[in-house]
């Protein structure tokens, strides 16, 4: 046994899923340009080559370091060229050889090559060595019988080669294995080592190939039975057909089992729904409890069990998403994304649900849908204004024909995954009666430690429903009952701006409605100026619907123009508004004329946004009545009241008579006494009406105020006060009087409109006195 090393430069081929082994005669094919030149300059000298396997097949234009150590030197015996610029090449494997020194790389791969000469005989071998020999034999006699891919006639020549180290390698070369395993037989340079290794691998093989043919014997006789079972089946249709029995509930029981092994359900749910199969296989199909058993099972083995969406975790595309869908409110879309990235973060729901609050048409429920897209959940919506019943959301229970489950696994179900984002629209509207409380019935699907055991009463059996995202909405939280509201987080949804609303419908409802009519484009242009008298003249709420049917109306009216006047385009302005719209439906106070005495201007918040209130005062001679008008409610009749008793203290500061209560008769009046007023902000806004009155002094017209007092004339805190600065704003006031604790509340006003204004902090009347009143 010797080997010997033999160096000469060779044009070297690398090899894509291919091994060559010595003494073996393999064709392949070569589409590479580099490859086709080296073949090339093999075949103008001695058509001799050296060839080795790539590491990584993926790589293109591979380098001498992307091939194995170990290779071939062939003698090429033949080339054909075949389809396009491939070449077809049969070769003889020669020896084994290893690149030394690479001579080039431009045009094709030229290195110095060893040859690694074997002269290996078999009287020369070990004992292991020879024993090592047989066993090769008779494995790859057994493989050829296993597989069925080697001839009769390719193991006769393979095992008539006398010399061993020839015969190892044609044997290696026979094998059905990938490159990777053959290129380790190829570079074992050890003989002895080599039958060690080619021992393993037949024998590994051979096992592998009786487990083979031992499944697909087995697979064979279950598709034979299967295909018995399904002819005898077939028939046993054909006959209950003849006998006018038109369902197989046997064939119906066999079918939900397959179903049921693949949900692979907890083990106490599995054998429940098994013994209802069991029950239900041994009914007549007309039986009325066959409904029953028939719809339950099929409403289980229709729940996403284990099925869920793949959950997008990009915030920057989820915020890209709530930024398309919904202009402004920048401090709900930051809450949201922080919600979005703690579920990320800690992989699970947890923590309290959220709760989007504000007026009618603000866009809390388009905004848990943009939730729903952003984040790739499926999304569910389910409206609880007006729900009494405690089955709409626990469902039915068994005991009668037509029971079904609850809305909330209903949806599941509908959805076709367990994460969805589930919407419960209206949750400040739920009510109760005799059928039960479904506010209740709501805990333990939103709490986080309940809810993965949710049992739905038809269903009877547990259902996880901690993966799902559950959102809720309401118009205010006064009505929520307290166990329900201590698990939700409020997200205050505030009303838009007269700004917002014009943006809101530039971006969003006009495209829509000039699609929603069969406009173009071209067809209707509505200024800007326009669209601030459509939100100030004729619509008042915090949302945007009735903006929004406005348009509509007016998209609508051009649109009958459009088919009488063809080819024009229509500009809505200020000027022609009232064509399309008619008279003007709301209007805002202005500031007008000069200062008066006894009137101030305060700032009251409604549903519908922020107004201005005009409180007037009248002192006439009298026996200390005091008269309130204006459908005040009680509270304004105690910040009245409260307003009095304090101008009696501090009558003496301001020149007002001491005994004023007595000889005087005081009539506070608000204007549009159609209208119920209540709220306790209009304490300051009284007391310097009252003053004003006794003093005769006037008050400033461009300044307005709020705040609520005490008997001391402490100035307390309010709410609303984004809302009341807007409509103060809109109605050309210059100067805020504001309480100082409401500092903070300042933020919340958009910048545009803080520029214009003037804020004044109070703690004390005096101080809005000294602001309010003209020396």
């Amino acid at each position: 046994m010797r080997e010997e090393a033999i160096r000469e430069v060779l044009p070297c081929i690398p090899l894509r899923g291919v091994s060559i082994f010595p003494h073996t005669v393999v064709h392949f094919d070569i589409g590479r340009e580099k490859s086709i030149r080296a073949l090339e300059s093999a075949m103008a000298s001695d058509k001799l080559m050296f060839v080795a396997t790539q590491k990584d097949e993926n790589i293109l234009i591979p380098k001498v370091e992307d091939m194995y150590e170990i290779g071939t030197v062939v003698r090429v015996k033949q080339m054909l060229k075949i389809q396009g610029d491939a070449v077809r090449v049969l070769v003889e494997g020669l020896c084994r050889g290893s690149i030394d020194q690479v001579i080039t790389e431009e045009t094709y791969i030229s290195a110095t090559v060893n040859r690694i000469e074997e002269d290996i005989r078999e009287d020369e071998l070990s004992l292991e060595d020879k024993a090592a020999m047989r066993i090769i034999r008779e494995e790859f006699v057994e493989y050829a019988a296993l597989t069925s891919q080697i001839t009769d006639e390719v193991v006769d020549k393979t095992l008539a080669v006398t010399e061993p180290g020839p015969m190892i390698d044609k044997i290696a070369n026979e094998l059905f294995v990938s490159c990777a395993r053959k290129q380790k037989i190829l570079g074992t340079l050890n003989f002895s080592e080599r039958l060690k290794e080619l021992t393993e691998l037949i024998g590994e093989e051979n096992e592998i190939a009786v487990i083979e043919k031992e499944l697909s014997q087995k697979v064979k006789e279950n598709i034979d039975n299967g295909q018995r079972e399904y002819f005898l089946r077939e028939k046993l249709k054909a006959i209950q057909t003849e006998l006018g029995v038109e369902e197989d509930a046997g064939a119906e029981s066999a079918e939900w089992l397959e179903k049921l092994d693949a949900l692979k359900l907890d083990e106490k749910v599995d054998e429940k729904v098994r013994k209802e199969i069991s029950k239900f296989s041994k009914m007549m199909p007309s039986s009325a409890e066959s409904s029953v058993i028939r719809n339950y099972v099929e409403t289980i083995l229709d729940l996403p069990w284990n099925k869920s969406s793949r959950v997008n975790s990009n915030l920057k595309k989820a915020e890209k998403i709530l930024e398309e869908d919904h202009y402004g409110m920048k401090k709900v879309k930051e809450r949201i994304l922080e919600y979005l990235a703690v579920v990320h973060l800690s992989k699970a729901i947890r923590g309290p649900i959220l709760c989007l609050v504000g007026p009618p048409g603000v866009g809390k429920t388009s905004i848990a849908r943009s939730i729903a897209r952003a984040t790739g959940r499926e999304f569910i919506r389910m409206s609880l204004g007006g729900v009494r019943d405690e089955a709409e959301i626990r469902g039915h229970r068994r005991t009668y024909i037509g029971a079904i489950p609850g809305r909330v696994i209903n949806g599941i179900k509908d959805a076709g995954t367990n994460n969805p984002l589930f919407l419960f629209d209206e949750v400040d509207k739920i009510g109760a009666d005799f059928r039960g409380d479904p506010a209740s019935a709501l805990l333990e699907v939103l709490d986080p430690e309940q809810n993965n055991t949710f049992t739905d009463h038809f269903l009877e059996i547990p259902f996880d429903l901690s993966k799902v995202m559950f959102i809720t909405t309401a118009n205010s939280v006064d009505t929520i009952p307290e166990p329900l509201l201590d698990r939700m987080e409020v997200i205050e949804v505030p009303g838009y701006t007269e700004q917002e609303k014009v943006k809101i419908a530039q971006k969003y409802l006009i495209p829509k409605e000039i699609k929603a009519n069969g406009l173009k484009k071209e067809n209707i242009r509505i200024s800007e100026n326009a669209l601030h008298d459509l939100v100030n003249y004729y619509t008042r709420e915090s949302g945007v619907r009735s903006l929004e049917r406005n348009i509509g109306s007016v998209c609508r009216k051009v649109a009958r123009r459009v088919m009488t006047e063809k080819g024009r385009t229509y500009n809505v302005t200020p000027r022609n508004l009232e064509r399309y719209m008619g008279k003007h439906i709301f209007h805002y106070d202005v500031l007008e004329g000069e200062n008066p005495i006894g009137v101030t201007t305060g700032m009251a918040w409604t549903r519908v946004g922020g107004d201005t209130l005009k409180i007037e005062t009248s002192v006439v001679p009298g026996s200390g009545k005091l008269n309130l008008t204006g459908q005040l409610g009680d509270v304004m009749q105690e910040s009245a009241k409260i307003g009095v008793s304090y101008v009696r203290s501090i009558a003496s500061r301001y020149g007002i008579e001491e005994d004023f209560y007595k000889k005087y008769d005081m009539h506070i009046h608000v204007p549009e006494g159609a209208v119920p007023k209540d709220g306790p902000s209009a304490g300051v806004t009284m007391c310097t009406s009252v003053v004003s009155a006794l003093t005769k002094t006037p008050v400033d017209r461009e300044i307005a105020m709020t705040g609520e007092i005490t008997l001391r004339g402490k100035v307390l805190p309010v709410g609303g006060i984004r809302e009341k600065v807007l409509a103060a704003h809109r109605a050309g006031i210059r100067k805020i009087l504001l309480p100082k604790e409401n500092a903070r509340d300042i933020d919340e006003i958009p910048q545009s409109v803080r520029r214009d204004l003037d804020f004044v902090l109070i703690e004390d009347v005096k101080e809005a006195l000294e602001n309010a009143l003209v020396k």
